[in-house]
């Protein structure tokens, strides 16, 4: 850059002065400052701006990069769940017979899972009981029986008829 020492500054100033006047040198003064700071913030907006665009470039070769790791493994994934199915229907034809085994097997397998994804899941009653839950729901007709007194029920039932 351009090296501005003071004494430098001072030879322009008195320049300026004679050059402008000393009623007009303020006014021109503020004017280069004013046009010095936009082009300070102009420069700055442009280094920031391509910053910005190299950081931009970087993280697309970055993003690229995984896509085309991600399509890899994918693939890889393709190929080895391919490899698998076909070594599983290997598996599970009859070598003899040349036919494949019955499907009552599998049906059993789903029913076992369902049977234990039930078992498991459900909520045990003596936690139920323990955290104050109902274990069982009683109709509202129920609930009235079961908590209204007996000669309560009576008199209710005598004054309908």
């Amino acid at each position: 850059m351009i090296d501005l020492g003071l004494s430098k500054l001072a030879l322009i100033g008195v320049v300026a002065l004679v050059v402008v006047g000393p009623e007009r040198l303020p006014k021109v003064a503020r004017m280069a400052g004013t046009l010095f700071g936009r082009a300070q913030r102009y420069i700055n907006d442009v280094k920031s701006e391509v910053s910005r665009e190299i950081e931009l470039e970087e993280l697309r070769k970055v993003q690229k990069e995984m896509q085309e790791a991600a399509s890899n493994v994918e693939q890889t994934i393709a190929q080895n769940m391919s490899e698998v199915e076909k070594e599983v229907s290997e598996a599970f034809t009859n070598p003899l017979l040349d036919t494949p085994m019955p499907d009552r097997q599998v049906v059993k397998a789903k029913d076992f899972r369902k049977k234990k994804l039930a078992r498991n899941s459900a909520v045990p009653s003596w936690y139920k009981k323990q955290t104050g839950r109902k274990t069982h729901v009683l109709s509202g007709a129920a609930r009235v029986a079961k908590y209204r007194p007996a000669s309560a029920a009576r008199k209710t039932t005598a004054s309908f008829h």
